[in-house]
């Protein structure tokens, strides 16, 4: 399916700084993130707990898709999307080679 510039327009995306990041107990594979993703900390749920401890994260420039639909995983409400490749099923995460700060948009 191909998408118009338009649509490619309508998501925000943006670079996040991880500031915190632990374990969701009960679960095996997901984790509870705080991201600054410029001028706001928002709370994501991310899957790959069975692949990289928390302390990976913290510190770490990711791509976060802002704008999406907030959802209730595990107990915890998921205010937006780390990107991440799929490699074999394992995630490898988008991260930003550089000193772009949070909330830079990804276009």
């Amino acid at each position: 399916m191909e998408v118009s510039i338009e649509q490619f327009n309508a998501l925000d995306i943006r670079v996040g700084v991880v500031l915190e990041a632990g374990r969701i107990p009960g679960t095996k594979k997901l984790l509870k993130l705080k991201v600054d993703v410029g001028g706001e900390v928002r709370e994501l749920v991310a899957g790959g707990a069975e692949y990289y401890e928390p302390q990976y994260f913290v510190g770490k420039r990711v791509i976060v898709l802002v704008n999406l639909k907030p959802k209730r995983i595990a107990g915890v409400e998921s205010r937006g999307m780390l990107l991440a490749a799929d490699v074999d099923g394992k995630p490898v995460w988008l991260t930003v080679d550089g000193d772009a700060p949070p909330g830079s948009r990804v276009r």
